[in-house]
């Protein structure tokens, strides 16, 4: 399997169609599940990858549709094999949790940790090919916290690299669309300005927010996944085949 990890917070773990805590069921055509499009659960099984991707490990919040479906959906064709040749299957290690900071991810921090033990889990089966990271929300509620953004994540790059024993993990992050008015912006610059050899930033600015003004909605998770298979695409795919 080509294994793509899932982290950061609520806008990862996906709160596409979800109103009042909860969600509306409704699954768009691209984020379909596919037998070739597996996802690791809490219990570490790989099983049939379904909306939500993150019900089982975001279990304390109310879960909908995220990046990850749309993204795996639209990477699929391009790693198709000729006819009569073994397919190859995407395998999804879902690890957001909703309304955390960047501290958070601090290696020796709960999460962290949970996430470095799913990811080597799931690299028994396959490669890891990239992380996808969407994040920031939290940390632009404090001045400090914003501030300090950009070295933290240069920081998670570089551990979960050095702990997963891939120096040059593509690493595939999402600039914010939303969050505190005073920082949002001072959170995006530090986003924008990271220049880790093989981390790309796709920009979720202007897509369509839920009336919460802070989670995206289903159809702007669609969208978001389908730019991150293109970003992967682009950037990546040609140079691991």
């Amino acid at each position: 399997m080509r294994i793509f990890v899932l982290s950061g917070q609520s806008n990862m773990a996906g709160r596409g169609g979800v109103h009042h805590k909860r969600w509306d069921g409704v699954v768009p055509p691209e984020c379909a599940p596919s037998p070739s499009i597996l996802r690791l659960s809490a219990a570490l099984a790989w099983e049939e990858a379904r909306e939500p991707l993150h019900a089982d490990i975001d279990a304390t919040k109310t879960c909908g549709v995220g990046p990850g479906m749309a993204f795996a959906r639209a990477l699929l064709p391009g790693l198709q094999q000729p006819p009569g040749a073994a397919g190859i299957g995407i395998g999804l290690v879902p690890c957001a949790i909703g309304g955390t900071a960047i501290r958070e991810w601090a290696r020796g921090e709960r999460l962290y940790e949970q996430m470095v033990r799913r990811a080597r889990a799931a690299a028994e089966y396959g490669e890891i090919e990239a992380v996808l990271w969407y994040q920031g929300e939290s940390d632009a509620e404090s001045d400090a916290a914003t501030a300090a953004y950009r070295e933290n994540v240069e920081t998670l790059i570089a551990n979960v690299r050095a702990d997963l024993g891939i120096p040059q993990l593509p690493f595939i992050q999402v600039a914010l669309a939303s969050g505190n008015k005073r920082n949002i912006e001072k959170v995006r610059n530090a986003q924008l300005s990271i220049s880790l050899p093989n981390v790309v930033t796709v920009d979720a600015i202007g897509l369509a927010l839920n009336e919460d003004h802070l989670h995206l909605t289903t159809e702007s998770q669609v969208k978001l996944g389908e730019s991150l298979a293109q970003a992967y695409t682009g950037n990546f795919l040609q140079a691991n085949c």
